[in-house]
Formats: structure tokens, sequence, C-alpha cells
């Protein structure tokens, strides 16, 4: 195991930060064998098998051309719990935790909401919703049927109880019910200006109508959200979205001018990342 894990830290070195190097290697023992990191450690003479070894050679070749771990292993942890992901399925992010963590403690001690999830993926926060607030009852849609059924697996695999169903952001007819106590999103925000600075791995394998807008209309997505909001929220109701830093401002502006009280809070690198507001 430790010739496996020298030849991952060899193959990536230059490619990618020491820090994410040493995630690799451990994301790649743990799928293969299970181990925490405390375990690799002990473990670190253990021989692997032919298919082992050359498992691990398939991944470093994959992680050098800049493919995405979580595509890789068909899997990554989010907020605790293990979801499937593969190409065309965003990759749940640590911000988004965030975003979830939040709803969670200011909601704990609400019996019975009615949440609803715009966007969403791999189901990433219906999910984590569901399984914090069991109580609650939680619908979530997206555009892409890959998508969802995606979220539908691994609803399944945390044994959550999510209405799943299709539609676009920016589509007209909503399909019932309504009476939401909270509405959140995390919609595309990144402006196409803003390409040149993202990563190779994101550019190139995560799904792009998951990622961008439009540089002339940046809150594009909330705005379409915020315009349903008035039918669906119930007097009183919460919206929370993840945003892209750069318009924190302008998003309050927004949210002011659909009648909520709203407020922006950084993330724990201190970038403005949440969007809140109370109807």
């Amino acid at each position: 195991m430790q010739r496996a894990i020298d030849h991952i830290k060899k193959t990536l070195e230059g490619l990618y930060p020491d820090g994410e190097i040493n995630a690799f290697s451990y994301l790649i023992i743990n799928h293969l064998r299970g181990y925490s990191k405390g375990e690799m450690i002990i473990n670190r003479d253990k021989l692997f098998s032919t298919d082992e070894q050359q498992r691990v050679y398939d991944i470093t070749q994959m992680l050098a051309r800049y493919e995405p771990i979580q595509y890789i292993l068909g899997e990554t942890i989010f907020y605790g719990l293990p979801f499937a992901v593969s190409i065309g399925v965003l990759i749940p992010r640590f911000e988004t935790e965030e975003l979830v963590d939040l709803i969670i403690s200011e909601n704990r001690n609400s019996a019975q909401l009615k949440i609803i999830d715009f966007g969403t993926g791999s189901g990433c926060i219906a999910v984590s919703l569901k399984k914090n607030l069991p109580d609650s009852q939680v619908w979530a849609c997206d555009l892409s049927e890959k998508a969802l059924g995606i979220a539908s697996k691994n609803a399944m695999s945390n044994n959550c109880d999510v209405h799943f169903f299709l539609y676009d952001i920016l589509g007209t007819d909503m399909p019932d019910p309504s009476g939401f106590d909270i509405l959140v999103s995390n919609p595309p925000y990144v402006t196409l200006k803003e390409k040149a600075l993202m990563p190779e791995n994101v550019l190139n394998h995560e799904p792009y109508e998951a990622l961008f807008v439009p540089d002339n209309d940046p809150l594009l997505f909330y705005r379409a959200i915020l315009e349903k909001s008035e039918t669906l929220l119930k007097a009183g109701g919460r919206v929370y979205f993840e945003i892209n830093e750069a318009y924190g401002q302008e998003m309050l502006a927004l949210m002011e001018s659909f009648g909520f009280d709203s407020l922006i809070i950084t993330d724990i690198n201190g970038k403005v990342r949440i969007a809140k507001g109370r109807k």
C-alpha cells in the first residue's frame, strides 16, 4: 500500500497541490480497502492484489488528465452522507454543506416543514435536509433526467423519501403543490468572464449548464426562482441561496425587491456565499 501511495504522489506531483494529492491518496485507498486515515498508517505494509494495483494505476492516470476524483470513483461524501455522482451531474462542494448546515440549524425545532430545492443535481441538498429534518416534506426538481435519476438513487441509498420532478427553473408553469415553508437553491452562478479562473478539472468535465450564467444577467436564475416564490412560499416563509461572492449586494437588492427581509452570510473562508431571507 505504501508503494501505491508513493506512486500516486510521484505521478501527480506538480499537477495538484500537495494537500490535494494527499487527499486523493486517502480517497483512493478508502475506496479500495475502506480504510480510515488511521488504518492507512497501521496497514501501510499490506499487500495489494494485482487488480488493486491496476486500479491505483488507472485512477492515477485519470487524475493526471484532470478528471475529477468524484467521477472516477463514482461517489463522494456530502454532509457526512454518501452520494453517487457521475459525469453530467455537478459535484457537491464543501461550500454547499454550509448552506445545508445553516438551514438545519435555523429550522431544527420547526415541525413538519415543507421544503423545495430548485436545481437539485445529485440531490445532495434535498437528501441531507430530509435526513436531518426527518419530519419535513421535501420536494426537488431539475431539468436533467440524468441528474434526477442519480438524485433518486441517492435518496434511496440514504433511506430518504424525497419527491423529485422534472422542471426547468426558467420555465413557466410550476407543478403543484404550493405552501412551502422553505425554498432553497444552488443554481448556476459563475459568469462566463470568470471561466478563465476555473480549474481544468471543473471546466472540462462538470456540466456547463449547472455552472454558468450570462455576463449580462448573473442573477438570472435567482430572479426566476424569486418570481415563483410569490405563489409557492407561505407568508413568513424563508429562502436560502448559495451565491456568487461578487454579487452579494445585488442579491440583497433583488431579494428585497420581492419583499424579503434579507441577509448575506460569509463562508468559512470569509467569502460572501449565502443569501437568506424571510417573506
